[in-house]
């Protein structure tokens, strides 16, 4: 508890003694509380905040707790669901220097609280000294009598059985007898055990915050998403796919190791200033126009693009997937075509220009006349924040559980918190992607404010020094506690110069990147896997023939495909849990600044990767790795298993070397493995 005291001063004539009179309104409840907590961890923004964890985790919690004086100090954890009465707790173990920690486990979703508790142990003070007095041969009866009283005080606290026990041991630390003997039984940890479960508590301090963890499904710490749009799952050129093509299409993307199909928008397209191939502002007569540009005569955010099929269509889609091991995420857009209803009906939801007409979404200078922001600053916010809402339950209905979500910076961040809190408060199993390529505190606000996962900065970090930075800071910082990052290695807007430049080896060498730097990640295909990178022009990172302006057709089977790397890394992630989750991230030394190193590790599982960065050329050098990070002897000998190639490695010390060619293997995916000797002098891996 921090107290401010107001205080008086009051001259006596001329004297300089002052005499301080404490004023009338102290804000103390019980000015007896000497326990002064801070410094409680994680607690995000002042407990404004929750941190995030998901089933199956724990929660470490630190704090600072002490007192003034030389008196011993308790510590309790305390923590519930968020709508469960009954507390549950756990002593605290002392770290040092007045730091104390526990943890807990959450093992359903939802939310729960935690704070801490403390208290002057006068018990264990009692025992501590009475030690002390023991060694220096100081001790006598009165000590004794002295704990005698602290136990009888207790045992007015305790049930009846617990009570009988405590005034046994009174009794016998109160009468005449073997003084060593006594002493012995004092300090036994029966009666320790005893004193702490009935601990006079009656003057604790409580920290001021409940802090709150939301615990999400376990697929939100780790998922591999895939990308696709709809209308191109045609097998026949020039046909519009339908979601029958999409099931169709399920089989491929399910044996590749994906837990997650994200769809872009899949509502009707706007016709006014509907966008032609490549962006071109002349739309020819059988151009589709982009799906972001939502909202047609056929309906908005509701509806479906009635050549993609009907709602029943939509729902076979759903449950074929989850039959397949997938689940479908749909995107959310919240902006409109010039013909969404919402412009007839609600047209005071969107801003206009001195002329009268409706201001068109701009990125200086990107122009985007086929699609108007809605104006969160509205006199008729309230309307407008239910009918999306509303959205968001409709597509729940139909049996979707993930969004992913389009450009949330350019919304509110009271709007996404109120949003995601409403909608997990019904459906907690709910995940919300977070698609924000944007400045660093923005993109970690809307984190804090509830989305579940964040895209990242992943697509322009291409050297050692750039990944290590960067993902040391997503994994090592407190933003750990609210954002998990989902590395992306394309987009449909983001074609990196990297993979432009770099061929097939670059491909290779991102994908392994992004599924071990990062627990989340997807890939934009079957352009990913394909290979596709030929940009719109010299300089830009749009591709050539985007699928975002038209329909296209994918030979699946076009050799130098990657499926069956892909497919090789998703099963070992799978297999492997310290590819599960972020928090054990630590980038390791190489003698070639062209080679990265890092490993990932998750109790006795031991995972290093080491990545080519150069497409182009192979490169080799000597990576160090210190013994305790793998959990193996000093200068002993242990094997290394790479998992993408399924050779195997002795290797010695925390020194050893390592060659990459780009066009054979451009990564090691290496399981770290005892290496046992038999007395038969016979020599095997385990």
């Amino acid at each position: 508890m921090v107290v401010v005291v107001g205080v008086q001063m009051r001259l006596h004539g001329t004297s300089s003694e002052a005499i301080v009179e404490p004023s009338k309104d102290i804000p103390f409840d019980d000015g007896r509380r000497r326990v002064t907590i801070t410094s409680v961890t994680p607690e995000i923004g002042g407990g404004r905040y929750p941190i995030k964890r998901t089933a199956g985790q724990d929660v470490t919690v630190t704090a600072t707790a002490f007192a003034d004086g030389h008196e011993l100090v308790r510590c309790v954890l305390r923590h519930r669901a968020q709508h469960g009465d009954d507390w549950s707790e756990q002593f605290m173990r002392p770290l040092g220097n007045d730091q104390w920690q526990a943890v807990f486990p959450v093992n359903k979703i939802g939310r729960y609280r935690y704070t801490v508790q403390s208290w002057v142990d006068r018990f264990q003070t009692w025992s501590r000294d009475l030690r002390k007095r023991v060694e220096a041969l100081q001790h006598g009866r009165a000590d004794l009598l002295i704990g005698a009283q602290l136990v009888r005080d207790a045992q007015r606290r305790a049930p009846e059985a617990d009570a009988d026990r405590l005034k046994g041991f009174a009794a016998a630390l109160e009468r005449e007898g073997d003084l060593a003997a006594q002493v012995d039984m004092a300090l036994a940890g029966e009666l320790s055990e005893l004193m702490d479960r009935y601990a006079d508590r009656g003057r604790q301090t409580t920290y001021h915050r409940e802090l709150v963890v939301v615990v999400d499904r376990p697929l939100a710490r780790c998922g591999a998403w895939y990308e696709m749009f709809p209308r191109s799952c045609a097998d026949t050129p020039g046909e519009h796919g339908t979601f029958r093509d999409c099931v169709r299409r399920l089989p491929y993307v399910a044996s590749m190791g994906f837990d997650v199909l994200y769809l872009p928008p899949i509502h009707p397209i706007g016709r006014t200033h509907r966008k032609g191939k490549n962006n071109t502002v002349e739309c020819g007569a059988n151009d589709l126009g982009s799906p972001w540009a939502i909202g047609s005569a056929e309906g908005g955010h509701k509806a479906i693009h009635p050549q993609l099929g009907t709602l029943a269509d939509f729902r076979c889609l759903v449950e074929q997937a989850r039959r397949q091991g997938l689940e479908v995420a749909l995107d959310l857009a919240f902006q409109c075509s010039p013909d969404h209803p919402y412009v007839r009906d609600h047209p005071e939801w969107f801003r206009k220009r001195p002329d009268g007409t409706i201001q068109y979404a701009e990125n200086p200078p990107k122009k985007y006349q086929d699609i108007i922001p809605i104006d969160f600053e509205t006199p008729r916010w309230r309307e407008l924040w239910d009918e999306l809402r509303s959205v968001v339950s409709f597509w729940i209905d139909q049996g979707v559980r993930i969004f992913r979500v389009d450009n949330p910076h350019t919304k509110p961040f009271a709007f996404w918190e109120w949003l995601i809190g409403e909608t997990q408060r019904e459906h907690p199993d709910v995940i919300f992607l977070a698609e924000a390529f944007t400045r660093p505190s923005v993109m970690y606000e809307l984190a804090r404010c509830g989305f579940t996962q964040s895209y990242t900065y992943f697509p322009w970090r291409t050297t050692r020094q750039e990944l290590t930075d960067y993902f040391t800071e997503l994994t090592q910082s407190e933003i750990r506690e609210v954002l998990r990052p989902s590395a992306w290695t394309n987009t449909p807007d983001i074609l990196i110069e990297y993979l432009q430049i770099g061929g097939r080896a670059a491909f290779a060498a991102r994908l392994v990147l992004a599924a071990t730097l990062s627990a989340n990640y997807g890939i934009y295909g079957p352009a990913f896997e394909l290979c596709e990178r030929e940009a719109l022009q010299p300089g830009s990172e749009e591709y050539l023939n985007s699928e975002k302006y038209e329909m296209r057709t994918w030979d699946l089977a076009r050799p130098g495909n990657l499926a069956g790397l892909i497919t090789r890394v998703n099963r070992i992630r799978r297999e492997n849990p310290a590819l599960q989750s972020d928090g054990s991230l630590a980038f390791h030394p190489t003698t070639n600044e062209q080679l990265i190193c890092y490993s990932k590790r998750e109790g006795e599982n031991v995972i290093v990767v080491v990545v080519n960065l150069d497409p182009h050329h192979a490169h080799s050098g000597w990576i160090e790795l210190p013994p305790e990070r793998l959990g193996v002897a000093t200068d002993s000998r242990f094997q290394v298993h790479d998992l993408l190639a399924d050779a195997r490695y002795l290797w010695y010390g925390p020194r050893n070397y390592v060659e990459l060619h780009p066009d054979v293997s451009p990564a090691h995916i290496f399981c770290v493995r005892r290496w046992l000797r038999t007395e038969r002098d016979f020599e095997y891996y385990l």
